[in-house]
């Protein structure tokens, strides 16, 4: 029986995709990392010697995930775990993002993800096991001014991959969803957190938003070493949730932001229901 994985992490050269794969190469595992300048790769290539494959790819560029995939399973024989983690922040308002900037938070963090997936499902079914894990946001699952387009990817990572979990989970594919606050992490850097355009109109709207994305910036209170481990560990838990929620912040976040929703829907369900054909029974569904 296998005892150690094999990984694919996108964006292995900062961050938690970092924190991953030192944790799995630490542990005697085979990481295959991406980034998109591969020079980023020499200390952990010199460090770990032939049990780090690092692979520059740029995941906006979907037709070459399989490529990636290839070379991995060429190298190690297999893939156990799927790691989409690469992606960066984008702050601006509405009116001030671009569409192309709109496309390329798109393109990073759910067409990037769905490519390296395609690729990789016919392996794990063939094998009949795996993990696929996505690496999404709080900001996937509740959104505020300045950060929209940034959580428009993540929402749509999260809702292709619910979908996902319950089609590969037959083959025992795995789907973890993981939903972090902010991390100590260069994600919060002037020179790798996006910004729009400012336009003066939104400045008393999010202004103090722009700031704060900013002043984060090595003061955040996640640990990634830490969530390195916790994320490993639910994957070797029988019962882990579909949904992660990742750092303090995010779970006072995110139960804040179900509850209100939950207000809601049955607050307003009689407005709701009222839409309905009158005494039509239940829908019968396929889900």
């Amino acid at each position: 029986m296998t005892t150690t994985k094999v990984w694919i992490i996108t964006g292995a050269s900062s961050g938690l995709g970092l924190a991953l794969a030192e944790a799995a190469l630490t542990a005697g595992e085979q990481v295959i990392g991406t980034a998109r300048r591969v020079d980023r790769f020499d200390g952990l290539t010199a460090r770990y010697g032939d049990r780090f494959l690092a692979i520059e790819h740029d995941v906006r560029d979907t037709a070459g995930a399989a490529a990636v995939v290839q070379r991995a399973l060429e190298a190690f024989g297999r893939v156990d775990v799927l790691v989409n983690n690469a992606g960066a922040g984008q702050v601006g308002a509405a009116e001030e993002v671009t569409d192309a900037a709109l496309r390329s938070m798109l393109e990073q963090h759910l067409f990037g993800p769905a490519a390296y997936v395609r690729a990789l499902l016919p392996h794990l079914r063939e094998r009949r096991s795996g993990a696929i894990v996505q690496m999404s946001s709080q900001g996937g699952r509740m959104s505020f001014p300045a950060v929209g387009s940034y959580s428009a990817g993540k929402f749509a990572l999260e809702g292709w991959s619910e979908a996902l979990a319950g089609e590969v989970a037959p083959f025992g594919i795995r789907v973890l969803i993981v939903e972090p606050s902010r991390f100590r992490t260069a994600f919060n850097a002037a020179d790798v957190l996006r910004t729009a355009r400012q336009s003066s109109i939104y400045d008393k709207v999010i202004g103090a938003v722009r700031a704060n994305m900013i002043e984060a910036d090595g003061i955040q209170e996640g640990d990634p070493a830490r969530a390195a481990r916790v994320i490993r560990d639910i994957l070797d838990t029988p019962d882990a949730p579909l949904r992660l929620p990742l750092g303090a912040e995010a779970v006072r976040n995110l139960t804040r932001v179900y509850r209100g929703a939950l207000d809601d829907v049955e607050r307003w369900a009689p407005v709701s229901e009222s839409a309905d054909f009158p005494g039509m029974p239940p829908a019968v569904r396929a889900f």
